[in-house]
């Protein structure tokens, strides 16, 4: 029986589950020249290469968001009292025919 390949390419997205090397982990994420996105050195898909400045402003507008996301607000206090106030609901289940 044929061994299966362990690199190769499925719809157009590359896929790669050799055993990663420090070398090739580091050469995949720095490559000068290239474009924003690389292939994985392990795995399926692509990733972000450091090497290319887009790269870095996706980084930095995803790590602003997460922080964005785990500080505390001071208006989303004063509106979560307002949210949890209880609502009264009247159904009329009565048709008048």
């Amino acid at each position: 029986m044929a061994d299966k390949p362990t690199s190769g390419e499925i719809f157009g997205v590359p896929y790669n589950f050799e055993r990663p090397s420090f070398g090739r982990m580091l050469s995949s994420y720095w490559q000068p020249g290239k474009g924003m996105l690389v292939e994985k050195p392990f795995g399926v898909g692509y990733t972000l290469n450091l090497a290319n400045w887009r790269s870095w402003i996706v980084v930095l507008i995803t790590g602003a968001l997460l922080w964005q996301e785990q500080s505390p607000s001071s208006d989303s206090d004063s509106d979560s009292d307002s949210a949890i106030d209880p609502v009264e609901v009247i159904v009329d289940d009565e048709s008048d025919d």
